[in-house]
């Protein structure tokens, strides 16, 4: 059993319940609009369902639903891996509020929650049949998924490999798109890189070409230079050179005299090596310098090509070099973008890796088709569809989908005889609403939630039907939990529990109460479901159901 308790504060209509809920099959009653359908809205809020201020009970600031459930082993290893308890043995607990601006707030077993994670862990807990399930056997997509559900089928991978076909193609459609202008694009990165690629420039070149072109420019003032204070420092007449050897003889030869000359003669001795060292260097700038025009002449041109160039691609002229090698990195990227046969090949093998993704969908597809028909096709006879025939069919398809290579279609035939058609054109609202039951049965009883909530979708049937529709359900109930909300006599009589829902006014204001029922209380309810209030043929018809 799964869910074991639910508390209400301030719901719509409901003051406040504190309700338990048993096992097998339970089935909920009432007038028409006194509120069945509360309880399941409730666990849909529980559940991760949308907040919305209209579930605060008018006068209230804040509605609050609170659930117990005995949670099964995977939702409880899946609470462990979020934080959020699952102890073996000790009840799940869930509590959701919501105030009147429409915010809420969700707690797993006392941790704050997220409406997501209470999604989540809801597919583990319930399933919900709702009234107008009929309605999703006329959708595609609907249908596919109620036949991957049945067959347990695994479609991640085709959509993986559905989005990865689908891009590889759109880049090999947009890079065959893109030629002419791509084209365009390389020739005119081809001309600008064999433009600058006559000139060549080096990446440390610019500098260095004016150190050079500066010396040759100037070098007869850096002759002249040099040769005059290399005359000035040592030439053959007066020189500096000379009169510091003067000074220095001059001040040895009375140092014995006065030891203070001795030290000035060392100091113009130091100085004289320095000047010796000035004079070496000056002699060795005269020997390598040289007038040269020619070398010149070249450097004027190259310096003038690499400043036409720097003006023409509007950058300074030092970074000529890294503009020219920025072209040719974009002229390589432009030639591997346009590899035609390597993005051709990619697409290829995504769509290889498709098929073979859509094929394994098909093959399970298959037998769940026809294993769903089978069980269905069971059922339709005790449903008062006896001669119908109900088939699930799979339809290749023009074009290969995200969904695989079929269209999945169920197919109903309402009599022997007759060839089966789509639903969706040949079936009545009332056979309509006898095959979603089926279906949900026999889905339902592959399920993995230990819960099944089942809200008026038994409307449209009654007769024999409604006998064989709670013959379903406390089959059901052997085996998971069961909860109906069910305007049938017949079904609610078949219920292990009964609750009984009804509506009343006190001082200008409706409250709606859940009140579950005894034998006797029972009785009454079923013989005013059969029409008959409390005569005494309504009560013995409503015994001999409970009875039965």
């Amino acid at each position: 059993m799964s869910w074991l308790r639910l508390a209400l504060r301030d719901f719509v209509i409901v003051r406040e319940l504190d309700l338990e809920l048993g096992t097998g099959f339970t089935a909920l009653t009432g007038e028409t609009g006194a509120g069945k359908s509360i309880l399941i809205d409730a666990l849909q809020l529980l559940l991760g369902g949308r907040a919305d201020a209209g579930c605060v009970r008018e006068g209230a600031a804040r509605a609050e639903v609170a659930g117990e459930f005995d949670a099964p082993a995977a939702a409880r290893a899946w609470l462990a891996e979020q934080g959020l308890g699952g102890d073996d043995g000790e009840p799940l607990l869930l509590r959701r509020v919501v105030d009147t601006q429409g915010r809420s707030r969700a707690w797993i077993n006392g941790s704050p929650a997220t409406a997501a994670q209470l999604r989540a862990l809801g597919e583990w807990l319930v399933d919900i049949h709702g009234q107008h399930a009929w309605q999703s056997l006329t959708r595609p997509d609907a249908v596919r998924a109620l036949l991957d559900g049945y067959g347990r089928v695994d479609t991640a991978p085709l959509r993986a490999a559905w989005d990865a076909w689908r891009a590889a193609d759109d880049a090999l459609q947009a890079a065959q798109r893109q030629q002419s202008s791509a084209q365009q694009e390389r020739e005119r990165l081809q001309w600008l890189i064999e433009e600058v690629a006559r000139l060549a420039p080096g990446d440390d070149e610019w500098d260095e070409l004016n150190r050079q072109h500066a010396r040759l420019a100037h070098a007869q003032a850096l002759l002249d230079a040099a040769g005059q204070a290399l005359e000035a420092l040592d030439g053959r007449e007066l020189s500096a050179a000379r009169l510091v050897a003067q000074a220095i003889g001059a001040l040895q030869a009375q140092a014995h005299i006065e030891p203070r000359f001795g030290d000035i003669a060392a100091v113009l001795q130091s100085a004289q090596a320095h000047l010796d060292d000035a004079c070496h260097e000056l002699q060795q700038v005269l020997g390598h310098i040289e007038l040269d025009p020619d070398a010149l002449a070249r450097l004027d041109e190259r310096l003038g090509r690499w400043m036409a160039l720097a003006r023409r691609h509007r950058c300074p002229p030092a970074e000529l070099p890294a503009r020219w090698a920025q072209w040719r990195q974009q002229l390589r990227a432009l030639d591997e973008a346009a590899d035609l046969d390597a993005l051709a090949a990619r697409a290829a093998q995504a769509r290889q890796a498709y098929q073979a993704a859509a094929q394994a969908v098909s093959a399970q597809r298959a037998p769940a088709a026809q294993q769903l028909t089978q069980a269905v096709q069971a059922l339709l006879p005790t449903l008062g569809m006896e001669g119908a025939r109900f088939e699930v069919r799979l339809e290749p398809l023009g074009e290969p989908g995200p969904h695989g290579l079929e269209r999945v279609e169920l197919l109903v035939a309402g009599h022997a005889g007759a060839m089966p058609r789509p639903v969706a054109k040949v079936a009545s609202g009332g056979e309509l609403s006898r095959l979603a039951l089926a279906i949900a049965v026999v889905t339902s009883a592959l399920g993995e939630a230990p819960t099944l909530i089942f809200d008026e979708i038994d409307s449209g049937i009654g007769g024999s039907v409604a006998h064989t529709v709670g013959r379903l359900m406390r089959e059901l109930g052997s085996q998971r939990q069961v909860l109906a909300v069910t305007h049938l006599p017949q079904v609610a009589a078949r219920a292990h529990h009964h609750l009984h829902v009804a509506k009343t006014t006190h001082n200008g204001v409706t409250v709606s109460t859940v009140t579950p029922l005894d034998a006797p209380a029972r009785t009454r309810e079923i013989a005013r479901m059969l029409g008959g209030h409390d005569s005494a043929a309504a009560l013995a018809h409503a015994q001999e159901l409970l009875q039965a």
